[in-house]
């Protein structure tokens, strides 16, 4: 089930793209029981949002209707599809899909003119050989990182010899000019901070 904010906003686009919308079939793209959808159109009602029908019929939205404007300005926008465009290609694959979402929603509730402008931005992060593997090394350190989870990896030094160790991951650091990222974690074994390359060439 969704969080209810998140319900409510996708509840707005359904209704946004059809004329007229059954809480049945509310429910199934939800997930969520019609009792739920019924709460949640008289909760949409409630706070303004203009929702004409009833239960047995279906709803839709008053012709016209728009979600408020983020109150972005075109450069706002910009920037914000730059960094996601950015954060895609550099980061793990689950970063990018939250990324995607994330965009969609925002490209959703901006004004249709200044939408227009945001997805015409000419500011590209081409993929210029990031490997799937480093993706993924991204992805599993990344939740590390969330959940505060301890890592086991293994460890060359400057000899050569590899080692086993357990590092608590602190954070992820990306250094542009290495075209890398580097997870700085505290390793219990020497009770110090280093780093472990996470390398995308």
């Amino acid at each position: 089930m969704t969080r209810r904010a998140d319900r409510l906003f996708q509840i707005v686009q359904i209704l946004r793209g059809r004329r007229l919308t059954t809480a049945a079939l509310l429910a199934e793209r939800l997930g969520v029981s019609e009792r739920t959808v019924y709460r949640d159109i008289r909760d949409l009602s409630l706070s303004g949002v203009p929702v004409e029908g009833e239960a047995g019929s279906g709803y839709r939205l008053l012709a016209g209707y728009d979600l408020p404007p983020l109150m972005l300005t075109t450069k706002e926008s910009e920037a914000l599809i730059a960094a996601i465009r950015l954060l895609k290609t550099w980061g793990g694959e689950a970063l990018s899909q939250s990324l995607e979402s994330a965009q969609e929603k925002m490209l959703a509730i901006l004004p249709e003119a200044r939408r227009r402008q945001a997805e015409q931005t000419r500011l590209f992060a081409p993929d210029l050989g990031a490997h799937r593997y480093a993706k993924t090394h991204f992805d599993v350190i990344h939740q590390a990182v969330s959940n505060q989870q301890v890592l086991q990896l293994h460890y060359q030094d400057e000899s050569g010899q590899v080692t086993w160790r357990e590092v608590l991951p602190l954070g992820l650091f990306f250094w542009g000019s290495a075209g890398c990222w580097w997870p700085g974690a505290n390793c219990a074994m020497i009770t110090a901070i280093f780093a472990s390359i996470v390398a995308w060439r």
